[in-house]
C-alpha cells in the first residue's frame, strides 16, 4: 500500500518524503480547502522539482499530489485558467478534486496528469466508483463513512480503480455540507434527505442525578447525554482517527493507498506520524520485523492528538463517540538539525528556547528517539560555548549521538 502524507509547506514536504511517505499532497494558494496552511506559491516549484529529482536519482522515487479540492465558482475557474501555466511548473503526479466542473478542464490543460477524487465528493459505493472510472479518474479517496466491508465490495466491483483511505488524523462531524449531526442526535440522516437541522437548535444544559444532558427548546422531554466539565461541553468534537494496528485489515479490504490527515499540522507531526506508518507498512510487507516497527508506532502517543478511534471502519457507533479538549503532546519541537560542519558539528535551527544541559531527544527516519544531555551549543561566529539558544539565534550543536541533517530535536514540556 502506498503511504500518502500531508505537506503544508515546502519544508514539511521534504520531511514527509524523508520520513517515509511514498507520496505527499500539497495545496496551492486559493485552490485548497486548507487556506490557513502556508500552501505553495512563488518559485517554490524549483526547489520541489529539484528535491523530487534527487530522490528519484537515489532510487527512492516520490510522488507529488495537488489538492484542488475547493468548490469552484465561475471566477475561481477563470482564475485557475489564468494561472494554469504557473501550475505546469510543478512536477505533479495527480490532481485531487471534488468539483466535477474541473474534470474536463484538467483533462484538457493537463492531459498527462491523473485525476484523484477528493474525499469531499463522498464516494462510498461501487456504482459511483464505476462512474468516476468512466469519467477518467484513476483513484478515489473514499468518503470517511465507508466501512472496511463496503470498501472490499467496492474494490471487488471496480478492481481497476485505486482506492485511497484516511488512516490517521483529525476527523469532524460535518464537512462540505454533508452533515452527520442530524443522524448522530436524532437518527435522521441528512445524507439521505432527512436532515432535522440540529445545528440550528437552541440547547440548554441540564444536570441530572446520574448524568448531564442537553435539551432542545422546541423538544422538551427529549434528552441527549453529554460529557461536561468546567461549564462547557464538547457536543460535536470527534475523536482522532488511528488505524496503525489495523493495516492488515485495510490491505485485505483492497485499499491501495493510506492517507494521513494534517496539512496544517507541524513538521514534527508530519515526520513522526509518517515514519510510524512507514515502519508498520514495512513490517507488513516483511521488510523489517514487527518488533522493530513497534517503538515507532508507540511514538504516536508523543504527537499532539485527541483520543483515538477507528472511525467508521468497523462500527459507525465508534465514530459517533465524541471527546473533549485540545490535541496535545508531552513534547515541544526544540529544533531541527541542519547541514554538517565537518569537525565542528551540525547547524542547529532552534524552534524553542534550549538551555545548556536540558535533556534533548533526537529522532530521525530510522532513529526512534536518542536522549542527550552532553551536547555542546556553540556560537558559529565566535566559537564560544553557549548557555542557551532560541529561535532566530544561529547555533552549532556538537554531539556524540548519531545525528544527521533533517533529524528532529524534541524536549519534554516543563
Amino acid at each position: 500500500m502506498e503511504l500518502v502524507s500531508p505537506a503544508g509547506n515546502a519544508e514539511k514536504l521534504q520531511y514527509a518524503w524523508e520520513y517515509g511517505a511514498d507520496a505527499a499532497y500539497i495545496g496551492l494558494k486559493n485552490f485548497s480547502l486548507r487556506v490557513k496552511a502556508d500552501n505553495f506559491h512563488g518559485r517554490e516549484h524549483e526547489y520541489i522539482t529539484r528535491i523530487k529529482a534527487d530522490y528519484a536519482a537515489a532510487g527512492k522515487p516520490k510522488k507529488l499530489f495537488c489538492a484542488l479540492n475547493i468548490t469552484f465558482h465561475n471566477d475561481d475557474i477563470a482564475k485557475f485558467l489564468s494561472e494554469a501555466d504557473y501550475f505546469r511548473n510543478y512536477p505533479f503526479d495527480a490532481f485531487i478534486i471534488q468539483d466535477m466542473g474541473m474534470v474536463r478542464i484538467l483533462q484538457k490543460e493537463f492531459p498527462s496528469v491523473p485525476l484523484h477524487l477528493s474525499t469531499q465528493a463522498n464516494c462510498v459505493n461501487s456504482k459511483a466508483a464505476k462512474m468516476y472510472l468512466d469519467m477518467g479518474f484513476k483513484r478515489i479517496v473514499l468518503g470517511r463513512e465507508a466501512g472496511l466491508a463496503e470498501i472490499a465490495e467496492i474494490k471487488q466491483a471496480v478492481p481497476e480503480m485505486e482506492l485511497e483511505c484516511f488512516v490517521h488524523g483529525a476527523m469532524c462531524i460535518a464537512y462540505s455540507g454533508r452533515c452527520l449531526m442530524s443522524a448522530y442526535l436524532t437518527g435522521r440522516s441528512a445524507n439521505k434527505g432527512f436532515c432535522s437541522h440540529t445545528c440550528r437548535w437552541d440547547w440548554q444544559l441540564l444536570s441530572g442525578e446520574k448524568e448531564t444532558v442537553v435539551e432542545e427548546r422546541e423538544r422538551p422531554g427529549e434528552f441527549f447525554p453529554v460529557v461536561e466539565e468546567d461549564g462547557y461541553t464538547s457536543l460535536f468534537s470527534s475523536k482522532d482517527l488511528c488505524m496503525i494496528d489495523h493495516l492488515t485489515e485495510m490491505k485485505k479490504a483492497g485499499v491501495d493507498a493510506l492517507k494521513i490527515e494534517g496539512r496544517m499540522k507541524s513538521l514534527y507531526y508530519t515526520a513522526v506520524v509518517t515514519r510510524a506508518y512507514r515502519k508498520k507498512l514495512d513490517a507488513l510487507e516483511g521488510l523489517i520485523p514487527e518488533t522493530e516497527a513497534a517503538p515507532y508506532a508507540d511514538d504516536l502517543e508523543n504527537v499532539a492528538h485527541r483520543e483515538f478511534s477507528s472511525g467508521f471502519y468497523f462500527d459507525k457507533n465508534n465514530a459517533n463517540k465524541t471527546t473533549r479538549g485540545k490535541s496535545s503532546s508531552p513534547y515541544l519541537l526544540a529544533g531541527i538539525i541542519g547541514k554538517e560542519f565537518p569537525g565542528k558539528g551540525y547547524e542547529f535551527i532552534a524552534m524553542n528556547k534550549i538551555d545548556r544541559g536540558m535533556r534533548l531527544e533526537y529522532i530521525g527516519p530510522d532513529l526512534c528517539a536518542e536522549a542527550d544531555t552532553a551536547y555542546i551549543l556553540i556560537d558559529p561566529d565566535t566559537g564560544a560555548e553557549l548557555d542557551w539558544v532560541s529561535h532566530g539565534h544561529p547555533c552549532i550543536i556538537r554531539t556524540e549521538k548519531p545525528v544527521r541533517e533533517r533529524f528532529i530535536v524534541r524536549c519534554l514540556k516543563e
